[in-house]
């Protein structure tokens, strides 16, 4: 029994991923978030903000292969805005998980192709998505000597949001959103993405925030409420999206776009800029996705992954 929710559901913190087989060549899809819930509380000591979010996992996609192969440590990628040295995710995670096994120097064997899908500065979360993948993948690869460095240890060091990726489908997050428990799944919804042609940097999104906050000018998001198999009820609202709208109001056009196409929910996710509708039929969120690149939005196609999706890895 879980002391936290009071259900059969395991910690996030529980070793959940399961155990693959270690191959000469191995694949793992990294699935994006979208948040649910999103409400930024008040600033902690540390600098951030408290937060009460609602992850859940999406279908969309960044795939990761590792590779054993002789020489230095090497990531390569589809996308040449990504970096691929130090700055990557990946090679942080591959670094601290070398570290964790107390090997020395710098992390060497393994050579990492990293197809992107996941658009960047979009509240998708695909840098952490990739930098969870990397982390379950190294910590196999590479066993933590005893008294090391979990892996959710490692998650944690790697960013907010990347222990959630440890977990997938539908969860809590608290504290920096890093203090994770799973929830029970969201029934399958069909899931339009709408991304608008620019990005918003997170800190630019939270710093609007507590200036509108400061000034007066905090506004509400529209509401929306879904239940998720449990029963229980999960409230679709962004508290960032207002201060983002105000100053990119084409998030608002497309949330409103997303609704008046049949979403039951719409909303920006994380600190955006990508916009999400929710559909529980298949053909009504095709038929809204058709028409919004009709209209000259650039919108895509997924679903919602519950846990055991997201969790499975190909290999």
């Amino acid at each position: 029994m879980n002391p936290r929710t009071g259900t059969n559901v395991p910690f996030c913190h529980d070793p959940v991923f399961p155990i693959f087989r270690l191959m000469e060549q191995m694949r793992l899809d990294a699935l994006a978030k979208i948040n649910l819930t999103l409400r930024v509380l008040e600033r902690r000591p540390d600098g951030y903000h408290r937060l009460r979010t609602v992850f859940q996992s999406i279908a969309l996609h960044d795939t990761l292969e590792f590779q054993v192969a002789p020489g230095p440590f090497t990531i390569e990628c589809d996308d040449p805005s990504v970096p691929v040295d130090g700055r990557n995710l990946v090679w942080r995670a591959a670094s601290l998980a070398w570290q964790a096994a107390g090997r020395p120097g710098e992390p060497a064997g393994v050579r990492v192709r990293l197809r992107k899908r996941i658009p960047a500065q979009g509240g998708l979360g695909g840098g952490s998505a990739d930098a969870a993948a990397a982390v379950a993948a190294f910590t196999r690869l590479w066993p933590a000597r005893e008294g090391a460095s979990s892996r959710e240890a490692i998650a944690r060091r790697l960013g907010a949001d990347v222990p959630f990726f440890l977990c997938g489908g539908t969860a809590l997050g608290e504290g920096r959103g890093d203090d994770v428990t799973p929830l029970a799944d969201l029934p399958l919804r069909h899931v339009v993405l709408v991304f608008p042609p620019f990005g918003v940097p997170t800190a630019e999104a939270y710093g609007w925030l507590d200036e509108d906050r400061a000034a007066g000018k905090a506004r509400a998001a529209p509401r929306h409420a879904l239940r998720l198999a449990d029963g229980a009820e999960v409230e679709v609202a962004n508290d960032l999206e207002a201060p983002v709208v105000a100053r990119h109001p084409e998030i608002g056009r497309a949330r409103d776009a997303l609704l008046a196409a049949g979403a039951e929910a719409a909303a920006m996710s994380g600190s955006g800029s990508a916009v999400f509708g929710l559909f529980p039929a298949e053909a009504a969120a095709a038929a809204a996705a058709e028409g919004l690149r009709s209209a000259g939005w650039r919108a895509a196609l997924s679903r919602t992954a519950g846990r055991e999706r997201a969790l499975r890895f190909l290999v």
